[in-house]
């Protein structure tokens, strides 16, 4: 699926790494823009996943209007593909309503198919899928990764070890196909003439950013994670193995299960491994020629950064 270009032209992308002020700015830009905010965040379309996923607060919320937050309850799985079809309806529908379409978050594969179309692959191969996920469970992610990288180490070094649930249909692509999935998914960028021409991608000094997410992790922690986790694993339909991956929750459900020995390590773990998710994020906005950077360095410039949106928007 691709979105017409005419229609992307019409659409302001904010993305970023996470922890970076993208949900406070979009809701900003909204309101001085006649906005509606559409989630860029492949978890915040889980029903019941809010603190983990720093999900807008119910005050944020009603400060703008937003689409594709708890789509889905956290046992389903949600594709790549199902995004684009609830977004390009959400842009269409905010477009009729004379509104302004702002894409807001930092999953970067959304962003990617967005831009640049997205080719969705085979039917899946349930027997060879759930034969994966049996040696998943025996051997753990390193095998299915390792094998990754010797049929598709493009694919094996943008996903992480722990990103199971891709590192499967990855493979599976290659079983189906004999090709790499990384050579079937290279859409490229659209003429520069047809691209949109309002994509931002927040590009904060690193140690700001990384004590940012330290705290943030503090302050899941202390407004409930563990109880919100335990809630969605007591569920008659527990969290299934997608919503599992989010930053967080993975780590979480590794301390319940008792393969963290204290909280302590669970939470230095969820620190450290999202400054790495960051830092790869980095180089994937960076990458994309289609971004613009706006670059801060602590929270005096970041408290500037509205206004340098919209005279950048403004000016095209």
């Amino acid at each position: 699926m691709k979105f017409p270009p005419e229609l992307l032209q019409k659409c302001i992308f904010l993305t970023g790494p996470t922890a970076s002020g993208k949900s406070r700015l979009g809701i900003e830009l909204a309101n001085q823009l006649q906005g509606e905010v559409i989630s860029l965040d492949s978890m915040a379309v889980y029903r019941g996943m809010d603190i983990g996923t720093a999900k807008p607060s119910k005050d944020e919320l009603s400060q703008a209007p937003h689409h594709l937050i708890d789509v889905v309850d956290p046992h389903q799985d949600f594709t790549v593909a199902e995004y684009l079809q609830l977004s390009h309806t959400a842009c269409l529908e905010i477009l009729a309503r004379d509104h302004v379409p702002i894409f807001v978050g930092g999953t970067g594969l959304y962003l990617r198919a967005l831009l640049r179309g997205f080719f969705a692959g085979p039917d899946a191969d349930w027997e060879f899928r759930h034969k994966l996920e049996a040696e998943e469970k025996e051997s753990g992610p390193e095998e299915l990764h390792r094998r990754l990288q010797l049929i598709d180490p493009a694919s094996a070094k943008r996903l992480h070890v722990n990103d199971v649930r891709r590192v499967i249909r990855a493979l599976e692509i290659h079983h189906l196909t004999g090709q790499p999935a990384s050579e079937l998914y290279d859409e490229g960028p659209l003429p520069e003439e047809q691209r949109p021409k309002n994509v931002f991608w927040l590009n904060p000094d690193r140690d700001w950013l990384y004590d940012r997410i330290n705290r943030r992790v503090n302050i899941m922690i202390e407004q409930g994670l563990e109880t919100e986790l335990r809630k969605l694993l007591a569920l008659e339909s527990p969290i299934g193995r997608t919503a599992r991956q989010g930053l967080g929750y993975r780590e979480m459900i590794d301390w319940i299960e008792g393969r963290t020995s204290t909280l302590e390590e669970a939470i230095e773990i969820i620190q450290t491994r999202s400054r790495q998710f960051a830092k790869r994020q980095y180089t994937w906005f960076r990458n994309m020629e289609e971004c613009q950077s706006l670059i801060y360095q602590s929270d005096a410039e970041q408290s500037k950064l509205l206004s340098d949106l919209l005279e950048r928007i403004r000016n095209e």
